[in-house]
């Protein structure tokens, strides 16, 4: 049999993890989907408990742990009690601004803001989707601009995880143009700045918990020192850090997936048709049983992917894979498992409603599907080419 994917550091982990969400999660869940936002109590709860940063260097005040599996226990308890809101905002503080922040931040910018991502205090954006540009990033229109010691930003993104709440965004704009291609560059803007311009609060599908929105820029001014990275390389260093977030992803939707069924399993246990226990009908068994094999397979496939990436041979295809197969089944699952309540699974007041409605963003979320496919598509043919 494979060894443990955790040891005991993590099993202790999760002790404190599962105390926080009992605490300061479950309780809100449903006035946080009313309010349209988690509010900040529960990040900088989740700061002082060390539950944030985790990643972060511990003179930058974080945990100073590079074990992904870390990551891994906190969106299994939270995917649990069904808080896929928060798990997502998280996710894009922890594994994707606080990433590029510690890979090509400079140490004046790491010591600027890291300290207070990992105590809750500050809230972060990435902003790359325009309104007419979706997952194409080469038809991108934001553009920044050199003047004197400045960088001057206009134009508008949508789609921004916390745009409206956040008090950092890592933004993607042009800074130039090289044989009719465009060059693009990552800039930090803090959303106080003259200029920053918050627009709609998005209506959504799901994570209902979770504040998106539109925001523009017209003629913001940011110091050229906010440049993260190389001038000219965010597409590069976009494509770098893409694993990961995709890698973040795919377990999100393999825990909520593993939740879905966890429900299920409780409520045809418990639920009677027929006379008898629904988990003791055939087609309940049979349902049961596809999912549950199709779950621990990709659990598998995950655990090692998540091995990979610690030991640093996690690469683009394997993100593709990883992100593409897991959101694809953690959407089969849940509408399986929301079908097996039968009509109670449509209501609100059972988490396999909300947990059907947040679904569906993540097969688009961090690329779609059909672009996880072309990726894996061009690694196949490149290797019977050569």
């Amino acid at each position: 049999m494979p060894q443990p994917f955790y040891d005991d550091d993590h099993n202790q982990f999760r002790a404190l993890v599962r105390e926080f969400v009992k605490r300061e999660v479950t309780p809100n869940l449903d006035r946080w989907e009313e309010d349209a936002s988690t509010g900040r109590d529960v990040w900088k709860s989740a700061g002082a408990h060390g539950i944030l940063g985790i990643r972060i260097a511990e003179d930058l005040g974080g945990g100073g742990m590079k074990d992904y599996r870390f990551r891994c226990v906190i969106q299994e308890e939270l995917a649990a009690v069904g808080a896929a809101s928060l798990a997502s905002g998280f996710s894009i503080n922890e594994d994707i601004v606080a990433s590029y922040l510690t890979t090509f931040g400079t140490a004046e910018q790491q010591k600027e803001w890291l300290p207070g991502m990992a105590e809750g205090s500050i809230v972060t954006s990435i902003a790359m989707s325009e309104p007419s540009a979706g997952s194409d990033l080469r038809a991108m229109k934001t553009s920044a601009v050199r003047d004197g010691d400045d960088w001057v930003i206009n134009g508008s993104k949508t789609f921004i995880t916390s745009g409206f709440s956040s008090d950092l965004v890592l933004v993607a704009a042009r800074t130039g143009e090289v044989d009719g291609r465009p060059r693009l560059s990552l800039i930090l803007v803090p959303t106080t700045t003259d200029g920053f311009v918050r627009g709609r609060k998005l209506r959504k599908l799901g994570l209902h918990a979770q504040d998106t929105a539109e925001i523009a820029f017209d003629n913001l001014r940011v110091p050229t020192s906010n440049l993260v990275g190389e001038e000219g390389r965010g597409f590069h260093h976009l494509t770098a850090q893409l694993p990961l977030e995709r890698l973040s992803i795919a377990w999100r939707a393999l825990c909520a997936a593993e939740a879905a069924l966890e429900w299920t399993g409780r409520y045809t246990s418990e639920r009677k048709a027929f006379g008898q226990r629904i988990i003791d009908l055939q087609n309940t068994r049979f349902r049961l049983a596809e999912m549950t094999t199709e779950v621990d397979i990709t659990r598998t496939f995950l655990e090692q992917s998540i091995l990979a990436y610690n030991d640093g041979t996690f690469d683009a295809t394997l993100g593709a894979k990883a992100k593409w197969w897991s959101t694809e089944l953690q959407n089969r699952v849940v509408n399986g498992c929301l079908q097996l309540h039968g009509g109670y699974g449509y209501m609100d007041e059972y988490p396999i409603s909300r947990a059907y409605a947040d679904a569906r963003v993540q097969t688009i979320v961090g690329g779609t599907t059909e672009i996880m496919k072309e990726i894996i598509g061009r690694d196949v043919a490149a290797r019977f080419s050569s």
